[in-house]
């Protein structure tokens, strides 16, 4: 064993009192019946759709100017964005339960 991982070395987890602390959570998670429980889920699709349009319709605004034509690479950018933002939704929570459709 590494001699910074020697038992004598770790402090003490014991209070004054000697009870033990232990790395439990204080509360549970969220629960089945919340209402709330899914505002996370519902945020992070949000940005992930929102990010794939700004930043594929960027690319493609950036391509009109080098280019000189009027926001026609600025269109396919943001349905480039959209359709990937679908699918990167898709892959991270569309799959259902296993990983299987």
């Amino acid at each position: 064993m590494p001699l910074y991982l020697r038992k004598r070395d770790l402090p003490s987890l014991t209070g004054r009192e000697g009870r033990r602390y232990t790395s439990d959570p204080m509360t549970e998670g969220p629960q089945r019946g919340d209402a709330w429980s899914g505002m996370g889920t519902g945020w992070s699709i949000t940005a992930t759709m929102i990010a794939g349009i700004l930043v594929w319709g960027g690319f493609g605004y950036l391509v009109d100017r080098l280019v000189g034509t009027m926001n026609v690479f600025l269109a396919f950018g943001v349905i480039l964005g959209a359709g990937c933002g679908v699918y990167l939704v898709y892959l991270r929570y569309g799959r259902g339960e296993g990983g299987r459709d």
